[in-house]
């Protein structure tokens, strides 16, 4: 049986479930599980003893179910202010600025921000070369609009070392801006990360 798919918003219960438990979807476990326990939230109620205990689940398969659970209920309880909130393009840099100064491409990705500007997650929009990446509006604001977001903060590094932007950078930057003022959601700044340096459009007054 194939466990690969890409959209899990189409599969039912049981076949979440099969995925999780690395189970066929009429497996007896499965049937064992669904037959017993005719709402998720029964599931969420159990413990751990009580679901090992259930034959064939056995204690791996327990803590993996369980964990499952647990991240659905932390996403679903999660607010706002739990998410990191964006003051200044330092905030960004923190976030940021370890993990890209070293990336051997460059790497073009998308902060979404809400109206109280906390991000709601962060997306990877492309992945270049060693000195350019292509970015298309379709790809950036697909995501925006489906999560709902306000405004975005772009941000890509310059493997170079050097933050300094590039008339590509102030191009893409530009009709970034302008498709975006066309669906309502706004362009707050593009940040360019270098070897331990940043360049703000913002800051500089470009956007």
């Amino acid at each position: 049986m194939s466990f690969e798919y890409t959209d899990m918003s189409t599969l039912t219960v049981r076949e979440l479930l099969s995925m999780t438990l690395r189970e066929s979807p009429y497996s007896q476990v499965i049937e064992e599980l669904t037959s017993r326990f005719t709402s998720l939230r029964d599931l969420t109620d159990l413990t751990f003893t009580e679901l090992a205990g259930i034959k064939g689940i056995g204690p791996s398969k327990a803590s993996s179910l369980l964990a499952s659970l647990e991240l659905a209920k932390r996403i679903y309880t999660a607010t706002p202010e739990e998410y990191p909130v964006i003051r200044s393009p330092e905030d960004v840099i923190a976030l940021v600025m370890h993990e890209m100064r070293y990336l051997d491409r460059e790497h073009f990705r998308a902060l979404l921000l809400n109206t109280k500007n906390c991000i709601l997650r962060t997306e990877i929009i492309s992945i270049g070369t060693l000195n350019s990446s292509q970015v298309h509006p379709r790809e950036l604001f697909k995501g925006a609009v489906k999560h709902s977001a306000a405004g975005i903060i772009l941000v890509h590094n310059h493997p170079s070392g050097d933050p300094t932007p590039s008339k590509e950078d102030m191009e893409i930057t530009n009709r970034l801006v302008e498709a975006g003022n066309l669906l309502g959601i706004s362009i707050l700044d593009h940040i360019i990360i270098g070897d331990g340096k940043f360049v703000s459009f913002k800051g500089k007054g470009l956007i």
